[in-house]
């Protein structure tokens, strides 16, 4: 055994060991599509890391590669080449079964249009997550009630999404990224469709879920949004150019 690692030992190592608090840690991602016989690439290249318990801000323009990056680091597509390790596992290689079980365990998802089952309660789109995960009823119900008292929803666990406001359906949403107690919540655009009070509302209720320990990334193209986090990555042309204007050091 060598003191030091080769290069290749180097290169391939696990970025996000135990030693290291990383927990999201990206390198030279790249994704190609193929749209009507033209090469488009994505992400170009994209590097970057997110270290447990931060708030991160991704920005940009439309077409900038920011919607295709948070699709890969919600596993819900694959890069074309690089590496993305998840809470120390490279997951940019795993298959589809194996991805579907890191979203369920790993991952939280907030949505601009909040994706409630309409003709399901509040409680049963908490617990949704929970069925895939094979969790007995008992215990689903349980822990969906306590994801909805957390978001201040005690009330409404019978309620119908056409019952509730959009800030209570965004509030459905978070609970359901929580009822797993995944370390990892992806929001993107989650105040889209909300008014300015609601808005902050969504925004105080997820700066207090990464004051708990949640490590948050969040999708906007608002500044004053943007706002509520530690630093923000500004995307443009498929890359990680730096720091949003305004914001703090990536």
């Amino acid at each position: 055994m060598t003191a030091f690692p080769d290069k290749y030992e180097r290169e391939h190592a696990n970025p996000c060991s135990p030693e290291v608090r990383c927990l999201i840690e990206v390198r030279d991602l790249v994704k190609v599509y193929n749209a009507g016989g033209a090469e488009v690439r994505a992400l170009d290249g994209v590097s970057f890391s997110i270290d447990r318990g931060e708030f991160v801000a991704v920005m940009g323009p439309s077409g900038s590669g920011k919607s295709t990056m948070m699709n890969m680091l919600g596993c819900l597509d694959s890069p074309t080449s690089g590496s993305y390790f998840l809470d120390g596992r490279d997951v940019s290689k795993l298959s589809g079964d194996e991805l579907a079980e890191v979203r369920n365990r790993k991952l939280g998802f907030v949505f601009q249009g909040f994706n409630l089952l309409p003709r399901a309660t509040a409680l049963e789109n908490v617990a949704l997550p929970l069925v895939y995960a094979g969790v007995p009823p008992k215990e689903r119900r349980a822990r969906a009630i306590e994801a909805l008292t957390r978001v201040g929803l005690a009330e409404r666990v019978e309620h119908r999404p056409s019952q509730m406001s959009g800030g209570q359906q965004q509030r459905v949403a978070v609970a359901r990224a929580l009822v797993c107690n995944a370390p990892l919540i992806l929001a993107d655009e989650p105040t889209g469709n909300l008014d300015t009070r609601t808005s902050v509302e969504i925004m105080n209720l997820l700066t207090e879920l990464n004051a708990e320990g949640k490590t948050i990334v969040l999708v906007t193209h608002e500044p004053d949004i943007a706002a509520y986090a530690n630093r923000a990555l500004h995307f443009k042309d498929g890359r990680a150019v730096g720091p949003a204007p305004g914001m703090g050091l990536v």
